[in-house]
């Protein structure tokens, strides 16, 4: 399906009023909107490019990538469903008329088959091929000949999947690891590392890490829990002592003022021995570039997360990728786990009829009276919902009042609204307003900014204060003012309201940021079922946030509608890790 806007007035900014020729009609036409538009017209200008349609497949590259995919399949654009009305140029002459360009003869353009691709990201994609292709067919790492006692040791009855897994990464530099929530990912991590640590003769440096600091604190937390179970050796939790999480940018060192170079890199690698990265759904095409560069090839490398799972909010898709050409090229480098372990039978069923793309399954788990999943219509059931999400504010601010960090952050991840959209009816700025309207007639001092309870999300890093981008806290009475306290693995972080700059409130989160993060209990407001951010990978993702209960909250026909469209993107790299 291809995506159009409607122009809403003749002022609406998305129309670019000095376009001209195929540029304007494509943007008022709804498929181009006018960054699109300024970006071609500045790119062409400045190669002396002159053919409009050239221009036209510069400005349609741009919104591919704008729209997360790494490059554009012009044919398949112009027959998709929605762009039959607009007069597309002829495919043969449109890829000739690229092919002699000069945006194509100087490099700016790149054509892969029927895919036209932005130079960065060709030359993005071609690196990640070739780094992971020199890693799956190198020589095999050396292990010892105990390592199968040791893994029945660590894996016993009861993680014979786990075991498998465990057995399989140590055997080689790369494995990607696959599997929903509750399968045992972070057991098989914790398993592994107890393993390779005990083959190892001396103390193997370890680098756990995840791409936002929710996610590498979760992933931290995680594998300390694994490893204070029995089957780990007092002996075992020495080995591993002292490893600890971070986000891929201050792994990688963020260097001050660029987003996309870091302090590690093809000539100056990271140290570690073994690098684990967890919701690798959510890295990027760009950052999985700078990862592949930056770890020795001597090192192994353990990329850990759920295909099934929305993709990173940059370009990219690239796990659901490794996983499709790995399982071709190197079918021992990818491994799946699929036994659910976390959550109830009725959760995980509802997760595997999404996995399946079963509308009526779906429908069906969420209709049989099950308390712990359910539909709940949006007009019939607006009052229960106002009244959960106030009852749960309500109990924040309490512990908050009463200065109980602890109890305030346990009873803030106890619900969470989740919203596909931003703004808007069913958007998360809406819901937060709400919410804060519910709880401020029972207290008028939640109109200010800053109040206790008022739960809070960190929306950019900021290295000096050890914020990380998605990490969440609550801010709480101590004594007589007010301190932020943002939820960490062994102790949290403590500041001044002042310091919180890049913070927005928490009563409603949109989907994409709740990637890393679990609850007990999620409600899910689902947008109309014409709503172009609805889709499988959108609905899973929320489900599986959910480790007690789902209330998902909208019509059957927007249930199918999510079920049904898939979150399509454009990217080559499937077909250039399995041919040659």
């Amino acid at each position: 399906m291809t995506e159009l806007f409607e122009v809403e007035e003749r002022a609406d900014h998305r129309i670019a009023t000095g376009a001209e020729g195929l540029l304007a009609t494509f943007n008022q036409a709804g498929l181009l909107t006018s960054a699109d538009v300024h970006a071609a017209r500045r790119v062409c200008a400045l190669a002396g490019e002159g053919d409009p349609e050239v221009a036209l497949a510069v400005a349609l590259t741009v919104r591919a990538a704008r729209h997360g995919s790494v490059c554009v399949d012009l044919a398949a654009l112009a027959a998709g469903e929605g762009a039959e009305e607009l007069t597309w140029p002829d495919p043969s002459g449109w890829q000739q008329s690229i092919a002699s360009s000069t945006l194509a003869t100087s490099g700016v353009l790149r054509q892969e088959g029927e895919l036209l691709y932005l130079d960065r990201f060709w030359r993005e994609e071609g690196q990640v091929r070739d780094d992971l292709l020199t890693r799956v067919t190198a020589p095999p790492p050396v292990v010892d000949d105990g390592l199968d006692t040791e893994a029945l040791r660590l894996f016993p009855e009861g993680y014979e999947e786990q075991r498998a897994a465990a057995l399989a990464a140590a055997h080689q530099w790369t494995t990607v690891l696959t599997g929903g929530p509750g399968t045992g990912k972070t057991t098989t991590v914790a398993g592994l590392l107890a393993l390779l640590a005990a083959q190892s003769d001396r103390p193997l440096r370890i680098a756990l890490t995840a791409p936002t600091g929710k996610a590498s604190a979760r992933l931290q937390q995680a594998v300390e829990e694994a490893q204070a179970e029995a089957r780990f050796a007092p002996e075992d939790r020495a080995r591993l002592s002292g490893t600890s999480s971070s986000t891929l940018h201050r792994l990688l060192g963020w260097t001050p003022g660029s987003r996309n170079r870091f302090r590690h890199h093809r000539r100056n690698k990271l140290p570690h021995d073994v690098v684990v990265v967890d919701e690798t759904s959510m890295v990027s095409l760009t950052m999985m570039a700078r990862l592949l560069e930056a770890v020795r090839p001597d090192a192994r490398l353990v990329l850990v997360g759920d295909a099934d799972q929305l993709a990173s909010v940059e370009a990219g898709a690239v796990l659901a990728d490794l996983v499709q050409g790995l399982a071709d090229r190197a079918p021992g480098a990818v491994t799946g786990l699929r036994t659910t372990h976390r959550y109830g039978e009725s959760i995980g069923a509802l997760a595997e009829a999404l996995r399946r793309g079963d509308p009526d399954g779906v429908l069906e788990c969420l209709t049989t009276g099950d308390d712990r999943v359910g539909l709940v219509d949006a007009v019939t059931g607006a009052e229960a919902l106002r009244a959960r999400l106030r009852d749960h504010a309500l109990a924040v601010r309490s512990a908050a009042l009463a200065g109980d960090a602890e109890a305030a952050l346990a009873a803030m991840d106890a619900h969470r609204l989740l919203c596909a959209h931003r703004d808007g009816p069913y958007g998360v700025a809406h819901w937060n307003r709400l919410t804060e309207r519910l709880v401020a007639e029972h207290d008028p001092s939640v109109y200010q900014e800053w109040y206790a309870g008022r739960p809070i999300l960190v929306t950019a890093n900021d290295y000096g204060l050890g914020l990380f981008n998605g990490d969440t806290g609550v801010v709480v009475r101590e004594g007589d003012r007010l301190r932020g306290v943002i939820a960490g693995v062994r102790s949290h972080l403590w500041l001044a309201t002042a310091r919180l700059g890049a913070v927005e409130t928490l009563h409603a989160m949109t989907i994409h940021k709740s990637q890393g993060s679990q609850v007990a209990e999620v409600t899910l407001l689902l947008p109309p079922a014409d709503s172009p951010l609805l889709t499988r990978e959108l609905f899973y993702t929320a489900v599986t946030r959910a480790k007690e209960r789902v209330r998902v909250v909208g019509t059957a026909e927007s249930v199918v509608a999510a079920v049904e469209r898939r979150a399509q993107r454009a990217s080559g790299l499937t077909r250039r890790l399995a041919v040659d």
